[in-house]
C-alpha cells in the first residue's frame, strides 16, 4: 500500500511522539464522547502504516461494528442471550416499573451523565412568592402563629379554638385546592413557606396543616377524582368542614406500601347495586382521630369480575366517611410526645358505593400509580420544609444564645469550638434553604422528579437533625430545660419523626435514591432492561452499544478530569467563585457514573442488594445534587459578596462528603479482577487527589461571625422563620436581647479601647460603664442602652423552674384526651 503524504510526514517523527500524539487524539475523542465512526478513521489512520494484513484485520473488525446488520446478528444477539441467562441486569416487577415510571427525570438526569450541562441547571426556575402568596405568609400564616405557643401545645396538648378558627376561616386545608373548588391553589414554593414558617414555630402546628396539603384525599383527587367527586369534596376539604386523613401505613406495611394487607371485594348488594367491601387495621394515620374522611389505599379483589378488569384488581384508592358502620378510630398514639394528632384505625367488613373509589370504577387498581405518582412530586414539599423551618429557628436561637452568653469573660461564640458547630448550623441552613426552593421551582413548572425529591426528603430532614444536635450542644443548659424560655428542645424531641415518614432515611438512602436513580436517570440502563424484557433486538442492539460508548467517555472523563482537578471542564460561562466548583462537580459526576456503569456490570441483579455500596453512591448522588442546588441560589441571587463564605462552606463541606463516599467505595466494593485496583492504586490516588476537604477554619470563623451580627443578611438567611414578640418568653425575647447586645458591644469597644490607652483607668466591669460616663466617653443614653442589654441578656439565659404540681401537671402524658379536647370538630 502507497503511503498517504500525511504519513511520510509522519514517518520523520520518532516513534513515541507518534504514540503521545496519538494518546492526545483518543484522550480528546474519549473525553468528548467521539463517536464509533470517528474512533474507527482515527484507529485506521494511526495504523495505516503498520502494512497491509494488520490494516486489513482492523478494518474487518470495525466493520463489523460500524455495519449495523451485521453487528446484531454476530455480537448483539450473543450479548442479549448472555445477559438474559446470567442475570446481569435486574428483573423488575410490576409494582417496581410503576415506581421507577413515576414522574420525571429532571436534572438528576444530568447529574447521572457524566457530562452534567450547567448551562441548563443554572437555567432552571429558582422562584419567589407572588404578591398573593407573600400577603397570606405575612397576614393569616402570622396570625396562626401568634394565636398560640408551643409551650401552650406541648402541655395542653392540643390547640385552643382560637387556633382551629383560624385554619377554618383562612382555608389552610386548602392550600393546594384549587379556586374553583374553595381553595388557595397555592403555587408548590408557597405551600413549603407556609409549612415552613410554621414548622419553626412549632411542630405540631406545622404538621397540621402540612398533612391535609399533602398526600391525602385533596391531592389524589384534585389529579384522579371524576368531576363529581370534586365538585362535592374538595369544597368541604378546603374550608375544613371535612376534616382528612390518609390512612396507608399498617403494621406489615410501613416504608414497603406494596405490602399493604388492608382488603377490599366487590360485591352486588340485594337490590343489584355494586359495591365495596372493605376491611382494615392501618396505624400511624395523622389526624385519624378526628377526621370526617379517611382518604385508604387497600387490595381490591373483584371475584365475579363484575367490573370486567379481572378478579385481582391491585391496590386501590377510595373516600371512606368515619361515620360509617364498621369504622373504628382507635386510641391516639404518642409519638414521642409531640401532639400532634396521630391515631390507628380499623374497618370491620365497612360496605361502600362504588364511586367511593378515588376515580370512579376507572379508578379501580390504579391505587398503585396514583400513590407514586404524587409521592413523587410531594416528598419534595412539606418535610424539606419543616426541615428547613427547625433549622432556621436553632440558627436564631444558637447565634443569639452565643452573643449574650458568657463563659469565662468572653461571649461564647469567640471560642472556635463554639464557631465550628455555628458554622455547621449556618452553612446547612444555607444549603437547605437553596436545595427546598431549587426543588419546588421544578415542581411549580409541572416536573414531578422522584429522584430529586427523595434526595431533598433524606438529605434534608438528616442534616436538619444534625444542625438541631448542635444547637443543643450550643446552647446546653437552656437547650435541656424545658419551659416556655426554651427555644430548641422540642425540635429536638421532634427530628426522629421526620426521618421516617414518607419512606424511612435508610430505606430512601440505601434503595431509592440510587436504586431507583441507577435505573430512572441513566441515559441507558432502563432502555437495556425493557429490550431484553420485551426481546426487543433493535431497541437492546441500540442501548448496549451507547451504553458502552457511555462508559468509555466517562472513563476518559474521570481520569483526565481528576489530573486537571476538573481544570479541563468548562464553568458554563459562569465567573467568580462557583466557576471552580462547577468544575469540581463535573469532575464528581464523570467518576460517579463511571463507578455506578461498573459497580452495575460487575455485580449487576446483586447491586440492589448490596444496600451499604448503594448508600454511598446515594450519598454522592446526593451531595452532588445539593451543591448544584447551591450553586445555582449563589448565582440566582447575585453572587452577594456578604454570601461567599455560606456559600463557600456549603460547596466544600458537600465535596467532602463525596470524597467519604468515594473513598467508602473504592475500600469496600469486590468485584471480580477489580477489587485491587480499587482497594489499592485508585483509593491511593484518590485520597492524594482529593475531590474537597471541607471548609477550613477560615471559612468556618467567617460563617460564624457572620450569623452574630444582626443585620439585613442575617435576616436574610432566616428569612420565612416565624419570630414571636419580643416580650413573649422564648426566641422573641432571645433575639431582642440579642440585638440590644450587639449594639451595647459597639459602645463597649469604646469603653475597653480608652482601658487600653490609659484614657479611662481599670475598673470592675460592674461599674466600669459608669466611670466611662462619669469621664464622659459615654452618653447617658448610651450607658441606659448597655443596662437594658445587660438586664435583658440576664432575662434571656435564665431557664423555667416549676413548683411540684406544675411539673407533674405538665407531664401527665398518659392522660387519655378527652372529648371537649375536640370540640371545634363537632
Amino acid at each position: 500500500m502507497e503511503a498517504w503524504p500525511l504519513f511520510g510526514v509522519l514517518s520523520e517523527f520518532p516513534w513515541w511522539a507518534i504514540a503521545l500524539g496519538a494518546l492526545v487524539v483518543f484522550g480528546v475523542l474519549g473525553f468528548q464522547g467521539g463517536s464509533l465512526w470517528i474512533w474507527s478513521v482515527a484507529a485506521l489512520a494511526l495504523l495505516y502504516g503498520l502494512g497491509a494484513p494488520i490494516w486489513l484485520l482492523v478494518a474487518l473488525v470495525l466493520s463489523v461494528l460500524l455495519l449495523t446488520p451485521l453487528r446484531r446478528m454476530l455480537l448483539t444477539a450473543p450479548m442479549m442471550r448472555l445477559l438474559d441467562a446470567l442475570g446481569i441486569l435486574p428483573r423488575i416487577s410490576p409494582t417496581e416499573k410503576t415506581a421507577i415510571e413515576a414522574g420525571n427525570v429532571w436534572i438528576e438526569g444530568e447529574l447521572f451523565s457524566g457530562r452534567p450541562n450547567f448551562k441548563r441547571i443554572l437555567a432552571e426556575s429558582y422562584p419567589a412568592l407572588t404578591p398573593e402568596e407573600q400577603a397570606f405568609l405575612d397576614g393569616p400564616v402570622e396570625e396562626l402563629c401568634t394565636s398560640v405557643t408551643d409551650w401552650e401545645i406541648r402541655t395542653t396538648r392540643t390547640f385552643p379554638q382560637a387556633v382551629w378558627d383560624i385554619i377554618r376561616r383562612e382555608k389552610f386545608f386548602g392550600l393546594i385546592v384549587p379556586k374553583e373548588f374553595g381553595g388557595h391553589r397555592f403555587s408548590a414554593t408557597a405551600n413549603s413557606a407556609v409549612v415552613s414558617k410554621l414548622n419553626s414555630h412549632s411542630y405540631p402546628l406545622g404538621i397540621t396543616v402540612m398533612v391535609p396539603n399533602s398526600l391525602g384525599p385533596a391531592e389524589l383527587l384534585i389529579h384522579y377524582g371524576t368531576r363529581e367527586q370534586q365538585e362535592y369534596f374538595l369544597p368541604r376539604l378546603a374550608d375544613a368542614r371535612l376534616k382528612p386523613a390518609f390512612a396507608l401505613t399498617e403494621p406489615a406495611a410501613g416504608s414497603d406500601a406494596g405490602a399493604i394487607r388492608a382488603s377490599g371485594e366487590v360485591f352486588r348488594d340485594d337490590d343489584g347495586l355494586v359495591k365495596i367491601r372493605l376491611n382494615w387495621n392501618k396505624r400511624y394515620i395523622t389526624l385519624a382521630a378526628i377526621s370526617d374522611l379517611l382518604g385508604l389505599a387497600f387490595k381490591l379483589r373483584d371475584p365475579d369480575n363484575i367490573l370486567g378488569k379481572g378478579t385481582d384488581l391491585g391496590i386501590t384508592c377510595a373516600l371512606v366517611h368515619t361515620d360509617v358502620p364498621g369504622v373504628i378510630i382507635g386510641d391516639r398514639h404518642d409519638p414521642l410526645g409531640v401532639p400532634f394528632v396521630n391515631a390507628p384505625t380499623q374497618g370491620h367488613d365497612v360496605v361502600v358505593p362504588l364511586d367511593a373509589i378515588i376515580g370512579g370504577a376507572e379508578g379501580a387498581g390504579r391505587g398503585w400509580q396514583m400513590l407514586m405518582e404524587c409521592l413523587a412530586a410531594g416528598r419534595g414539599i412539606s418535610l424539606p420544609a419543616s426541615s428547613v423551618g427547625s433549622t432556621k429557628a436553632v440558627f436564631m436561637a444558637a447565634s443569639a444564645h452565643t452573643t449574650i452568653r458568657k463563659q469565662f469573660g468572653l461571649p461564647l461564640g469567640k471560642f472556635e469550638g463554639i464557631q465550628e458547630a455555628l458554622a455547621r448550623i449556618g452553612g446547612f441552613t444555607y444549603l437547605m434553604d437553596a436545595a427546598r426552593i431549587y426543588t419546588v421551582g421544578a415542581i411549580d413548572q409541572g416536573v414531578a422528579p422522584a429522584v430529586v425529591t427523595a434526595i431533598v426528603k433524606y438529605s434534608l430532614t438528616e442534616l436538619a437533625r444534625k444542625a438541631v444536635i448542635d444547637g443543643m450542644d450550643i446552647m446546653a443548659g437552656n437547650g435541656i430545660s424545658l419551659g416556655p424560655r426554651n427555644t430548641i428542645a422540642h425540635a429536638y424531641v421532634s427530628m426522629p419523626i421526620a426521618i421516617t415518614v414518607e419512606g424511612a432515611n435508610i430505606l430512601t438512602r440505601t434503595l431509592m435514591i440510587f436504586g431507583q436513580g441507577a435505573i430512572r436517570c441513566h441515559p441507558w440502563a432502563y432502555k437495556e432492561i425493557i429490550a431484553l424484557e420485551q426481546r426487543d433486538l433493535r431497541a437492546f442492539d441500540h442501548a448496549i452499544w451507547g451504553h458502552l460508548g457511555h462508559i468509555v467517555r466517562n472513563g476518559f472523563r474521570a481520569v483526565l478530569l481528576g489530573l486537571s482537578r476538573g481544570r479541563l471542564a468548562s464553568a458554563a460561562g459562569v465567573r467568580g467563585p462557583a466557576a471552580r466548583y462547577i468544575r469540581r462537580l463535573k469532575w464528581a459526576s464523570a467518576m460517579f457514573a463511571f463507578m455506578a456503569d461498573i459497580a452495575m456490570v460487575g455485580l449487576g441483579g446483586q447491586l440492589k442488594r448490596k444496600e451499604m455500596i448503594t448508600g454511598r453512591f446515594a450519598d454522592i448522588f446526593a451531595w452532588m445534587y445539593l451543591a448544584a442546588a447551591t450553586v445555582r441560589r449563589f448565582e440566582a441571587e447575585g453572587r452577594r459578596r456578604e454570601d461567599r463564605a455560606y456559600f463557600c462552606w456549603s460547596i466544600e463541606y458537600a465535596l467532602a462528603e463525596m470524597q467519604k463516599a468515594f473513598e467508602g467505595l473504592y475500600a469496600n466494593m469486590r468485584l471480580p479482577g477489580l477489587t485491587w485496583l480499587l482497594g489499592g492504586p485508585v483509593a491511593t490516588a484518590m485520597r492524594l487527589n482529593r475531590l474537597g476537604r471541607g471548609p477550613d477554619d477560615r471559612i468556618s470563623m467567617r460563617v460564624a461571625q457572620l450569623m452574630q451580627m444582626p443585620g439585613a443578611q442575617r435576616s436574610r438567611m432566616v428569612a420565612g422563620c416565624y419570630l414571636p414578640p419580643a416580650d413573649q418568653p422564648g426566641l422573641g425575647a432571645l433575639q431582642a436581647a440579642f440585638a440590644l447586645a450587639y449594639e451595647a458591644d459597639q459602645v463597649m469597644r469604646r469603653v475597653f479601647k480608652a482601658v487600653r490607652t490609659r484614657v479611662l483607668a481599670k475598673h470592675p466591669k460592674e461599674t466600669l460603664a459608669a466611670r466611662a460616663h462619669e469621664a464622659g466617653l459615654i452618653t447617658a443614653d448610651e450607658l441606659a442602652l448597655i443596662r437594658r442589654a445587660e438586664a435583658a441578656c440576664w432575662e434571656a439565659i435564665q431557664v423555667d423552674a416549676f413548683d411540684a404540681a406544675s411539673y407533674r401537671r405538665h407531664h401527665q402524658c398518659s392522660e387519655r384526651p378527652k372529648a371537649e379536647d375536640f370540640a371545634w370538630a363537632v
